[in-house]
């Protein structure tokens, strides 16, 4: 089953400022979300709800996955040392 991928208005605002480099290697993540939604390598967040990220090099995409609707919300999309401010 595939997942429908939605990034917030402040996720894709974050997308928007990043380099194309980056920029390409956030949307294939994104594309991987929709098969996955809790790929290898992703971790829950302490304290934080159901909130998951995914590491794409130094960057983090937060997220929550609604199984029930078969949808990943996209909460930020940021460098590690910002991400989680």
């Amino acid at each position: 089953m595939a997942y429908r991928v939605e990034l917030s208005p402040a996720a894709r605002r974050d997308v928007q400022g990043l380099d194309s480099v980056h920029r390409n290697r956030i949307f294939a993540a994104l594309i991987k979300l929709e098969a996955d939604p809790r790929p290898r390598g992703s971790k829950k967040l302490q304290g934080g709800g159901e909130l998951w990220r995914v590491r794409v090099g130094d960057y983090r995409i937060v997220y929550e996955s609604q199984d029930s609707l078969l949808a990943v919300l996209v909460a930020r999309v940021g460098h590690r040392r910002d991400v989680y401010r």
